[in-house]
């Protein structure tokens, strides 16, 4: 398959990366882990008014009606500068599992952050703490939740929630809903991936060892083409879920799970590197 962005797509990408880039995310991290998600909340208007909370939400619920594609650009820009919050269930999942429903416009506008526990495969809600919404989706229904007990995850600033049905239940697509926060997972850690390779390049650049830089060293250079490799097979593999996802291909559910498992090698292997 021959894929590439096209000329909005290309801009929308740059003008959110270049708004992250001026944002002090890294401050944001560190204050919402520590408690205080009030930059965070900061942090996710600035998304609003760039459009990313409004890319999945349909036209005639104030939204942007994008398609997957744009999901992932948008997504792969987000863990590329590691932006705190559920954000795969806040501008993926969730405008899936409210379709029709009046909720939408809320999280289209960023009003509204949502969080959504899905078991067996997602048992907690990320950061409940914040979210304004929190799902529960189980056996073809979604329903408001209300969230218990915490729970640490390696992430400091990614709290993992306990949640408890408090309201009606109601039909939802839950296995569309899977693959769109499946797929936007795979993005950002790609991004993330792409974030943790570039440092590392900058460090093997400056680093000295033996009076030479570590850069210049073979075992180095195999490590980080390594790494580059990984990438540069991951992220087609996404974009082309997220084709397969905007098709509604038979082989969407194989796509996306391929999709996933690459992005998450080539994470893993970039934070290893």
């Amino acid at each position: 398959m021959r894929f590439a962005l096209d000329e909005q797509q290309r801009a929308f990408a740059a003008s959110l990366d270049a708004a992250l880039g001026r944002a002090d995310v890294p401050g944001v991290i560190r204050s919402w882990a520590a408690g205080d998600t009030g930059p965070g909340r900061g942090l996710w208007a600035l998304l609003a008014e760039l459009g990313v909370t409004a890319l999945a939400v349909p036209d005639e619920a104030g939204g942007l009606g994008a398609g997957p594609v744009d999901l992932v650009v948008a997504a792969e820009c987000l863990g590329r500068w590691c932006v705190p919050g559920p954000v795969a269930e806040s501008i993926a999942v969730a405008p899936v599992l409210l379709a029709g429903d009046r909720r939408c416009a809320e999280l289209a506008s960023g009003e509204m952050i949502a969080t959504v526990a899905m078991p067996p495969a997602v048992p907690r809600a990320p950061n409940a703490e914040v979210a304004d919404l929190v799902l529960l989706a189980r056996d073809g229904t979604v329903a408001e939740a209300t969230p218990g007990s915490s729970h640490d995850s390696v992430d400091p600033s990614r709290r993992l929630f306990d949640v408890a049905p408090a309201g009606a239940a109601r039909p939802a697509d839950l296995a569309r809903a899977h693959e769109y926060g499946v797929l936007i997972t795979a993005a950002q850690l790609v991004g993330a991936g792409q974030a943790m390779l570039a440092m590392s390049v900058d460090y093997a650049r400056t680093r000295t060892q033996f009076g030479r830089v570590i850069g210049s060293y073979q075992a180095i250079k195999h490590k980080l083409a390594d790494v580059h490799i990984a990438l540069e097979l991951a992220r087609p593999l996404v974009f082309g879920a997220a084709v397969a996802l905007a098709e509604d291909s038979p082989d969407t559910v194989r796509d996306v799970s391929a999709a996933k498992a690459a992005a998450s090698d080539a994470a893993l292997l970039a934070a290893r590197a």
